[in-house]
């Protein structure tokens, strides 16, 4: 299976910019959905964004819905997450993810992804 590395995260004002990156090993990173997910200290942990293998299909959570954008580079083996207009709520560990499953089954939290990054984090300052 694939191996997860996240960078990106930093200090950030509010209404700034973030672009985290996730690249994974090995020769199978088409085989996967990719997804980000965010935990926030005290809290669970909460789907952020997924995509499928071939970047036809996008999945966000109303949250962060038209400020974060999710894509991926197969030839790179990387997937992105742009993060706009941040607010100091947004202020978390991003993991990614990786799953055998679909992008929408990780959206819907029907499947767990089985491959996790260590995280990154992300502190947006008011």
């Amino acid at each position: 299976q694939v191996q997860l590395v996240e960078s990106g995260g930093g200090l950030v004002q509010a209404g700034g910019s973030l672009r985290l990156s996730c690249a994974a090993s090995g020769r199978t990173f088409t085989s996967y959905a990719m997804g980000w997910f965010r935990q926030a200290p005290g809290k669970e942990r909460e789907f952020v964004a997924a995509i499928s293998r071939g970047s036809a299909s996008t999945y966000y959570a109303d949250s962060v819905k038209g400020r974060y954008t999710i894509s991926r580079d197969n030839a790179k083996n990387t997937v992105y997450l742009q993060l706009n207009s941040l607010k100091p709520e947004d202020t978390a560990v991003y993991y990614c993810a990786a799953s055998t499953s679909t992008a929408q089954a990780m959206a819907l939290r029907a499947r767990s992804p089985e491959v996790w990054g260590q995280g990154t984090l992300v502190t947006v300052s008011s």
